[in-house]
């Protein structure tokens, strides 16, 4: 007899499953520790006009499928109404079978929505589209409201050094239960080789940290003020978008020089820009150390792949992919490099391209130490928080680190429905390790297996970020 899709028991395949999921993990409240969540519509306590502004906009995952099945960008990112481009979007679901979306789309529809027993199409969508805009007005359906509905104990937003954190600071002062915190993503403060992007960050650098930026030692001194800033509200996490880590030989008077030529408004060359990098990224590194933070590394992204979409949409709409640079031999350098001078903080380390995953466990086994799971190998991201990502995530950490210390899930997300992304990756370590026991594999002893699927689920991540 064939299981019931999106049942109760949902990818969890035999009876000890069931019972780690259902018994322990299905109800634990939920740390999200990165996304991308707009502050301000938490800190305004956000209702939405309709499903499409909350569930569509800024989804480049849903915008990728729908250019994939021919759909116009007018119904993407373009002028089409509200109601239109959620047609389109439910005319594309079907053909997303197989795909995440397909899991992700129902999911989210289930919960908050409790639309269960029917699926989106464009048959259906007149009638979904209504159930869901009906509930909108209600509290529940507010982002704080959202928030309280899907459990959530801490969230991580990303915020650039020069933000003033005026929303961070309203929701702690509105006695908001739970936590939302800044991460500090100090990208911008790398992107020497982008005058145009950089060179306004500066002038807002300046403005905010009140140190004016003479040469090097001074911007530095900016940096600190603002990575002092965001410590005396709340923050405990950094976070870095990389295509590689950046480990290029320098001297303290070539980055002097370098940073003079900035500021002069000359050209670098390739190897100053990288020489540059790998000083800040370990500048930064260093900030983190001393203040006992969590340092994130995402690496393997290239981005803004379709110069003419980048040119007309901009960046994070859906142009990006999976790199294949040199990962191994830069991330090492860096890593000892800090870890010489005892300056290594807690450090998350993810890869966007599945090659690199045993790369990646082997190399942090070099750097454990002085924690528990002081190098973690982060959880399935972007292209690969899907089943199949997860799976081989938890299967290589298991192997070759220790899956047991492991912080867990999070959303990487801009949309306030994407925490069953959490209820998914439950399941399915419930699902592993269920698994592994009806084979004979673990014992059935629930000593042992209560606390590893509790730990990832929450304890984990609770206790390695200081929550």
């Amino acid at each position: 007899m064939s299981a019931k899709f999106l049942s109760a028991d949902f990818l969890l395949q035999n009876k000890t499953a069931q019972r780690l999921y259902h018994d322990h993990a299905e109800n634990l409240p939920i740390i999200d520790y990165h996304c991308h969540l707009p502050v301000e519509d938490i800190a305004s306590n956000k209702k939405f006009e309709n499903i499409t502004q909350m569930w569509l906009s800024g989804d480049h995952y849903k915008w990728r499928a729908m250019r994939a099945n021919g759909v116009d960008e007018a119904y993407c990112t373009g002028n089409k109404s509200d109601r239109e481009k959620f047609q389109s979007w439910a005319e594309t679901v079907p053909y997303t079978l197989r795909n995440p979306l397909y899991h992700w789309t129902h999911l989210e529809l289930r919960k908050p929505f409790g639309i269960e027993s029917v699926l989106l199409s464009g048959e259906t969508a007149e009638d979904i589209w209504n159930r869901c805009n009906e509930q909108l007005t209600k509290d529940e359906f507010s982002t704080r409201g959202l928030l309280r509905q899907f459990n959530l104990h801490t969230v991580c937003t990303t915020d650039d050094p020069v933000d003033s954190l005026e929303h961070h600071k309203k929701i702690k002062a509105d006695g908001f239960e739970i936590k939302v915190l800044p991460a500090f993503r100090p990208d911008k403060g790398m992107m020497v080789e982008s005058p145009e992007v950089f060179n306004p960050w500066l002038e807002k650098l300046q403005l905010v940290s009140g140190i004016e930026v003479k040469d090097f030692t001074t911007y530095m001194d900016a940096i600190k003020n603002r990575h002092d800033f965001f410590a005396s509200n709340g923050c405990t996490v950094s976070d870095h978008g990389l295509e590689t880590a950046y480990a290029e030989s320098y001297t303290k008077t070539e980055i002097e020089s370098i940073f003079g030529k900035v500021l002069a408004g000359s050209t670098l060359t390739v190897e100053e820009v990288l020489k540059f990098k790998s000083a800040m990224l370990y500048e930064f590194a260093v900030l983190d150390h001393e203040k006992n933070w969590v340092q994130q590394f995402h690496l393997g992204a290239l981005r803004n792949n379709n110069s003419r979409r980048f040119r007309t949409l901009g960046p994070d709409t859906g142009y990006d992919a999976m790199g294949d640079l040199e990962v191994a031999r830069p991330l090492a350098k860096l890593l000892d490099s800090l870890d010489t001078t005892d300056q290594l903080a807690k450090t998350i380390l993810y890869n966007l391209n599945p090659r690199d995953n045993e790369l990646i466990l082997t190399l942090m086994g070099c750097f454990q130490g002085g924690a528990p799971g002081k190098i973690q190998f982060g959880s399935g991201w972007w292209f690969l928080d899907q089943k199949d990502g997860m799976e081989k995530q938890i299967n290589a950490l298991s192997v070759l680190g220790l899956l047991s210390r492991f912080v867990g899930m999070l959303t990487d997300s801009r949309s306030f429905l994407s925490f069953p992304r959490h209820e998914y990756f439950r399941r399915l370590l419930c699902q592993i390790v269920g698994d592994d026991v009806e084979k004979g594999l673990l014992p059935d002893d629930g000593s042992l297996l209560v606390p590893l699927i509790e730990n990832i689920c929450f304890y984990n991540a609770k206790n390695y970020f200081g929550f």
